[in-house]
């Protein structure tokens, strides 16, 4: 029991900026078995982002209490998977070569691609949420994160990683996946779903894998794989998909 808290602590850290015990660290044993609570940390930050928007929405109009939700949760993970779907943008944009994207993707400056995609995707999503109903507002975002972590995830369990260097830290934590990490995944990142009223909202998880396999196609033709700015990038991309699939999905209930 105390391993696995602390591999949960070690995807915490990881993925968040939520502070941790200094005990823990970037051990690799651990951060390598860190991926099976992406989902958990999903619903840690979507629980963030939603109690912000609960909160603001009593002062302001519900597309303030948006917007400061969305700041809150991009604070809370460092914008780390914004900036792996930044780099993505950027790097399947301006790059021919696998050499080329992964040179492009590593680069720390933001270019024309990611800088066009990072605003779109974000505008996308602010539109997308202020569009749902108030009373689903909250629980929207919670299972957004923690369904789009579970579609990520499922990119490092079918794709082999790529980047052949070492000193990357995310190297371990997107390395490799067993079943039973996807399944423990899996569990986290649908259990929000359950508190909808209809079971037909499990119907928007069709469309978010839809939107992994469109960019892991990509991914394998381009690099023959993903690495963990590919997971980041689908993370942004799924979650996304999740806030329109639902909105399309309450057009006909």
């Amino acid at each position: 029991m105390k391993r696995e808290f602390q591999i949960f602590l070690t995807a915490i850290m990881f993925f968040t900026r939520i502070p941790c015990p200094k005990w823990v660290n970037h051990e690799p044993e651990f951060l390598t078995k860190s991926s099976k609570y992406f989902s958990l940390v999903g619903i840690i930050v979507g629980s963030i982002g939603a109690l912000i928007y609960f909160g603001a929405s009593f002062i302001f109009s519900t597309e303030i209490a948006i917007a400061l939700s969305m700041v809150a949760t991009i604070y809370a993970t460092g914008a780390f998977h914004e900036d792996g779907f930044a780099d993505v943008c950027d790097g399947l944009g301006g790059g021919w070569t696998k050499e080329k994207i992964l040179l492009i993707m590593k680069d720390s400056r933001l270019g024309t691609y990611g800088a066009a995609g990072l605003g779109l995707i974000l505008g996308i999503k602010f539109l997308a949420l202020s569009d749902q109903p108030l009373a689903l507002i909250p629980i929207i975002i919670i299972s957004g994160h923690s369904l789009s972590r579970f579609i990520a995830t499922t990119l490092i369990y079918t794709h082999p990683y790529v980047r052949d260097t070492d000193d990357s830290k995310a190297k371990p934590a997107a390395k490799s996946m067993s079943f039973s990490m996807l399944l423990i995944s899996a569990i986290f990142g649908i259990t929000p779903l359950f508190f909808f009223k209809t079971p037909l909202i499990f119907l928007t998880i069709i469309p978010c894998y839809l939107s992994k396999m469109f960019l892991a196609a990509k991914f394998k033709k381009w690099l023959g794989g993903q690495t963990g700015d590919c997971a980041g990038a689908v993370q942004q991309f799924s979650e996304v998909i999740f806030y329109l699939s639902a909105l399309a999905l309450w057009k006909f209930i």
